[in-house]
């Protein structure tokens, strides 16, 4: 059976009230979903909290989700669990504030001259995903949604309230980040 009928099968039972085809569900994206989570949120306590909130509000509405094809289930769990993350982290008063502004001088980098790693290759994918949850919140924030996420700096800027030049800034400045990152790690290495 391919993954587009086992989605719909799963969708259908869902749709008779199955309790067992939502714990199928539970099952099938928690250990992807989290993955997700993971990388806007690095405090266990507030990735827990993100992660509950997402699974009531999919368990809950999945009902009501139209199929659209293959892959559409996982995008809309997805999307679910990436903008309780970046409420959490815009609501949550212990993290910094979501992006800042700030003139290249004033962070003391010139994002113009970072070339990227040659030996990323070499990096263990957990690793990179490591450093990424590492990077400032909205140096992190906006990575994900560009990289993983797929998102436009137009639409990053309006998800997260900020300038489209602002977001493009923040992106730049958390690739030079991750690739002054990868290269002492692959340093670490040689040594």
């Amino acid at each position: 059976m391919s993954d587009d009928a086992k989605e719909q099968r799963l969708l259908k039972r869902i749709g008779e009230g199955n309790s067992a085809a939502l714990r199928q569900l539970y099952d099938c994206y928690a250990g992807y979903l989290t993955a997700v989570a993971a990388r806007y949120i690095p405090d266990e306590d507030a990735l827990k909290d993100v992660l509950q909130d997402a699974f009531v509000k999919i368990l809950t509405t999945v009902k009501n989700f139209q199929y659209r094809g293959e892959g559409s289930l996982k995008a809309w769990m997805t999307r679910i669990v990436v903008n309780k993350a970046l409420d959490c982290l815009a609501m949550n008063k212990k993290y910094e504030s979501l992006v800042t502004d700030v003139d290249d001088e004033v962070v003391g980098e010139d994002v113009s001259s970072v070339d990227e790693p040659d030996d990323v290759d070499d990096v263990p994918m957990d690793i990179i995903l490591e450093m990424i949850r590492r990077l400032p919140v909205g140096y992190r924030s906006v990575f994900n949604l560009y990289v993983f996420e797929g998102r436009s700096h137009k639409e990053i800027a309006k998800l997260l309230n900020i300038k489209e030049s602002s977001s493009a800034s923040q992106f730049h400045r958390a690739k030079a980040m991750l690739a002054r990152e990868i290269k002492r790690y692959v340093e670490t290495l040689k040594n």
